[in-house]
């Protein structure tokens, strides 16, 4: 089994708030995949005295033990019990009621000799190739959906939209917002390797237009994520060159990309 692992800060001053992890079980049989996207608040209170990296440590790490040691759990109620897990940690101290109370994107992928399982909550992305080399993008188009009227800017959608009816769904505080995630599964048969990455590193082809999916997931084969990352950051740099002043959202953007070969 071959993966790969990459994550870097948007900012080098600043904790990059994805998470991202491949779990292994004991037993050998199987894995599981979980990249998380941090989302970043607006400056000032937010309800919660945890800032967003703890949030996705948490989330993450609980999302990576419940997938491989209860394999037998639906992936929802994976994502549900950890959530809860995790809001319960901190809702003595904290207003989790806030509309901007921490919370993030999830990609989660399990597979084992049978079938591969995935779940997708917001804007990050899992890339399946087949035997054959095809390339099927699995996403949670929501946000793309909203309008742009409802957006503050680019990286920052309005409360009224996020985690509501007609809007998008990201996971924070309610367990309930499991049931609204994209999911499925995959005969194992018809899955050569999976790419799971943050909308950081989707920028290649969601912002630059780089190339499609499929050239995006043979550049990680051949030439590993940590290239792609590079080229995205190559990207930015000639845009924010190229286009001063304009209101694209970050310039750099935390990115994560796991490669798994199971």
């Amino acid at each position: 089994m071959r993966t790969e692992l990459v994550s870097e800060p948007g900012d080098p001053d600043r904790p990059n708030e994805d998470f991202a992890s491949v779990g292994l079980p004991a037993s050998g049989q199987g894995g599981s995949l979980v990249v998380l996207d941090g989302v970043t608040p607006p400056r000032g209170d937010y309800g919660c005295r945890h800032p967003v990296p703890w949030f996705s440590a948490r989330l993450g790490g609980a999302l990576t033990e419940l997938s491989v040691s209860q394999r037998d759990l639906p992936l929802p109620e994976v994502l549900s019990r950890a959530i809860r897990r995790v809001a319960d940690a901190h809702a003595g101290t904290c207003d989790l009621s806030h509309p901007r109370t921490p919370q993030a994107t999830v990609v989660l992928a399990r597979w084992s000799a049978s079938r591969v399982e995935y779940l997708i909550l917001s804007d990050s992305a899992l890339l399946v190739e087949s035997p054959s080399g095809e390339v099927t993008a699995l996403l949670d188009d929501r946000l793309s959906l909203v309008p742009r009227t409802a957006l503050v800017s680019d990286a920052i959608a309005d409360a009224t939209v996020r985690n509501k009816e007609g809007g998008f769904f990201t996971a924070a505080a309610d367990p309930s917002v499991a049931a609204r995630a994209v999911t499925g599964t995959l005969p194992r048969a018809s899955v050569r390797a999976l790419t799971a990455l943050t909308d950081g590193a989707a920028r290649w082809v969601e912002r630059f237009h780089a190339g499609d999916w499929g050239e995006l997931f043979a550049l990680v084969r051949d030439e590993g994520a940590a290239s792609l990352v590079e080229r995205v950051r190559h990207l930015e740099r000639l845009d924010a060159r190229d286009r001063p002043g304009s209101r694209r959202g970050k310039t750099h953007d935390d990115a994560t990309v796991v490669f798994a070969e199971p």
